[in-house]
């Protein structure tokens, strides 16, 4: 698929609709709170190895100078060697959470289709196709750093094409990842403020569930990764996707 002619049909496609998207993916989620919830639980098994990384410098430390962490500060070395474990930690995460969402998306894709196909967790783990989620990693990462260092207001402009990229990893794989995060600054830009809306408006009502003694969370979190596959599915497409790919 040619960016330049992806990039011409999303500018041509009509903007996306706050509350056709909203609506449409609390029903969809009906279908897939199973998933979501067992993405939720691979996310959290996947990522502990990588917190424990990060604080291997502080149980080296209680183990051989116990006294050390009795004191409210955290010694030189020890914060020296966290700082430089933390980006590892980072990538870490977000790479394995950038494939399990792609893979989540996926399925809503098959929900939404009412097809009956086995739920494959672990898609974007196989194949080869780690690596491309590692240099997206390093793309969704280095956004964020930047958007932090512009006093934060950064941060606000590039949520929005930053929780876009895992439905481009979903749907346009042949794209490159420089090309999917480029397409999602397009769709961004064009519908950033109904898109800021529905991460907003969808994230407060996941997190409903802490209203049931908190466990309810595991259950409704995912909830807000639902409307990115409306963002894509209306503001993209599948079918013209794929005639563009034919041409």
């Amino acid at each position: 698929m040619n960016l330049e002619n992806l990039t011409q049909h999303i500018k041509s496609k009509r903007d996306l609709e706050f509350g056709t998207i909203f609506s449409r993916s609390i029903d969809l989620f009906k279908k897939v709170w199973l998933q979501g919830f067992i993405i939720l639980l691979l996310t959290f098994v996947v990522i502990l190895p990588f917190y424990i990384v990060l604080y291997i410098p502080m149980i080296a430390l209680g183990i051989t100078d116990p006294e050390a962490l009795q004191h409210n500060e955290l010694p030189p070395l020890a914060a020296i060697a966290m700082a430089i474990l933390f980006p590892v930690f980072a990538l870490g995460v977000t790479t394995f959470a950038l494939a399990l969402n792609a893979a989540f998306l996926k399925m809503c894709r098959e929900k939404d289709l009412g097809k009956e196909s086995s739920d494959d967790y672990f898609y974007f783990f196989k194949e080869g196709r780690l690596g491309k989620v590692f240099i997206l990693a390093l793309y969704t990462f280095g956004l964020s750093i930047l958007g932090a260092m512009a006093c934060g207001v950064g941060m606000f402009y590039v949520i929005v094409p930053v929780s876009l990229i895992p439905a481009f990893l979903a749907f346009s794989n042949e794209l490159s990842p420089l090309e999917m995060v480029k397409a999602s600054f397009t769709l961004g830009n064009k519908n950033w403020l109904v898109i800021f809306g529905l991460v907003f408006v969808s994230a407060f009502v996941a997190q409903l569930g802490l209203v049931l003694c908190c466990v309810g969370i595991l259950f409704t979190a995912m909830l807000a990764k639902v409307p990115t596959y409306y963002m894509y599915k209306d503001g993209v497409g599948f079918n013209e996707v794929e005639e563009i790919s034919n041409h």
